[in-house]
């Protein structure tokens, strides 16, 4: 861990880690004026990778209580735009054993530092992110529950939810006029978790489209993505309530 800082009681790290070969750059972030194990939380990022608005998402859960690792899927120093953030991200949603195997090394770094509570972990994730928290729960990894904002939905072909292996609980965060997830997507999605027995809830946000708790996507709901204020602030009154459930007041 390198690149500590503290502004306020938010201590501030920069954390290199591996996957299977692959050097990989996530940002940790917590309050040092809590004290002991604590629920943590693992962010993933959007298409263009771990920027600087996932760290601020992090800074906000930390303030929160919660010990936060925001992982990196694409590795060190690969944070594109478009359209090469859209190539890049393909490459993960085209393989879906490579993006868990990057999903598990972040959960598995923030597993084993020494803040976390291991029994109360979630996850959450935008867009790219959103579909990658649900591979998490596809993959019946062992955390409390996931929370995905304006995420894709699809399965991969052979990679759907199985009967019994989804443990952990999830939230769906959805613009409910968002243009890359059309409702076939949206209705599939709640087959595949009713199927497999998962415990689920999906709100979805009138007006709302793509990336809609994201400023730097914009204010022209015409383009397909676009900011919406009262959908960022009610999905996010809408985790923390989530995460009351799971984890315990």
């Amino acid at each position: 861990m390198t690149a500590a800082s503290a502004s306020a009681a938010l201590v501030e790290k920069t954390v290199e880690y591996q996957q299977d070969g692959v050097t990989l750059e996530g940002f940790h972030v917590f309050d040092d004026a809590v004290t002991g194990k604590r629920p943590s939380v693992l962010v993933i990022h959007q298409w263009t990778g771990l920027t600087d608005y996932e760290k601020e998402r992090s800074r906000q859960l930390a303030q929160l209580g919660y010990n936060v690792f925001a992982a990196d899927i694409y590795g060190k120093g690969v944070r594109p735009v478009p359209p090469a953030a859209g190539q890049e991200a393909g490459k993960y949603k085209g393989n879906r054993e490579l993006y868990r195997a990057r999903l598990k090394a972040g959960l598995d770094e923030l597993k084993k530092d020494e803040h976390t509570d291991t029994t109360k972990i979630a996850a959450i994730g935008y867009c790219f992110g959103g579909t990658g928290v649900l591979e998490l729960a596809r993959a019946g990894a062992d955390i409390a529950g996931v929370v995905s904002f304006h995420g894709g939905l699809d399965a991969a072909d052979g990679m759907a939810a199985t009967k019994g292996n989804v443990t952990a609980k999830i939230l769906v965060c959805h613009g409910a006029v968002d243009p890359n997830v059309p409702t076939e997507q949206v209705l599939a999605f709640g087959k595949e978790m009713t199927e497999a027995g998962a415990d689920w809830q999906f709100v979805a946000y009138g007006g709302a489209v793509h990336a809609f708790t994201q400023k730097m996507a914009g204010n022209d709901p015409s383009k397909g993505v676009a900011y919406n204020e009262k959908a960022d602030k009610r999905s996010w009154e809408a985790m923390k309530a989530f995460f009351a459930e799971i984890f315990g007041k």
